[in-house]
């Protein structure tokens, strides 16, 4: 068993155009990773997932979108994150106990044909998962992502971004999604991404996880994100970058992804205006537009 606490449900009442009921799985070491299930799949299924430090309520914007136009929506809080259970040790937190979570989340409600969206470290771990199954998965879309190796050195804000959360004495989560976005957030909302953390001692993955991010080619988990780029580079489902305009983390890596992976060829790949690094929050409507488009250009 690991040591967990698990954020208070009153916690989550009466936020901003979220009354999403929260459904529940156990994905091993004690741990339950709740998500959102809504819609029902007449057109397919879609899944998001989130990075870091937000939770499920960044797919607000998107999920009736989807589930208006006859997609079953899946959006899962990633261990650590939104309603699931909340490790208090750094040292539970790995990027290959990441994927051993989700993958336990994928594998335990029998997804297939999975129409995947991803952002952040939904990218890292969505990645490698679409390497790993791709037979589950349909097609992919990325938003403001890569699946990092090592082998090049990330850019300066990215390191100023782990120096941060790594010592600021308070981590501020909604004043950190404020910084990523474009767009002015009611206070409001900013206590909706705050809402999942009482205190700092729920914060521990939220603090860890851009040090699990691997920078250097000796990084445990480099090899493996190697390998999963080779299984990309045959990737020939359909697959579309979305990307911000505004994202100085993440800035021409849709260039990577356009080159190595065939689905992406002849792809309607777009540069979203008006979008910041949590471009589900500037933008969620048009990016879940944009999606069922490609999805059903492609189907």
């Amino acid at each position: 068993m690991i040591p967990f606490v698990t954020t208070p449900s009153e916690r989550f009442q009466h936020l901003p155009d979220f009354d999403y009921p929260a459904k529940s799985i156990a994905v091993g070491d004690g741990l339950q990773m709740r998500y959102i299930d809504e819609g029902k799949r007449e057109k397919g299924l879609v899944l998001l997932l989130h990075g870091e430090p937000s939770w499920s309520f960044l797919y607000r914007k998107m999920i009736p979108v989807f589930t208006a136009a006859g997609y079953r929506t899946i959006a899962p809080d990633l261990i650590g994150f939104g309603r699931s259970d909340k490790p208090t040790q750094i040292s539970d937190y790995s990027y290959a106990n990441h994927l051993r979570w989700l993958r336990q989340f994928v594998d335990h409600l029998e997804l297939t044909a999975i129409h995947l969206f991803c952002q952040d470290w939904g990218g890292l771990l969505g990645l490698r998962l679409l390497a790993e199954q791709t037979e589950r998965f349909a097609s992919v879309v990325v938003s403001n992502t890569i699946l990092p190796t090592g082998d090049v050195a990330p850019n300066e804000a990215f390191t100023k971004w782990q120096q941060f959360a790594k010592e600021v004495p308070v981590f501020p989560v909604g004043k950190t999604i404020q910084r990523a976005t474009t767009t002015d957030l009611s206070d409001a909302i900013i206590q909706a991404y705050d809402a999942p953390f009482p205190d700092e001692s729920y914060k521990a993955g939220a603090r860890i996880f851009p040090a699990l991010v691997p920078t250097t080619p000796d990084d445990p988990e480099s090899d493996n994100n190697r390998a999963a780029w080779q299984k990309l580079a045959t990737f020939d489902k359909p697959f579309l970058t979305l990307f911000g305009d505004s994202d100085p983390i993440m800035k021409g890596m849709e260039r990577i992804f356009q080159k190595i992976i065939p689905g992406a060829k002849n792809q309607p790949h777009e540069i979203i205006a008006g979008g910041g690094h949590f471009i589900q929050e500037d933008q969620g409507e048009i990016l879940a537009q944009k999606m069922i488009d490609f999805i059903q250009k492609n189907s």
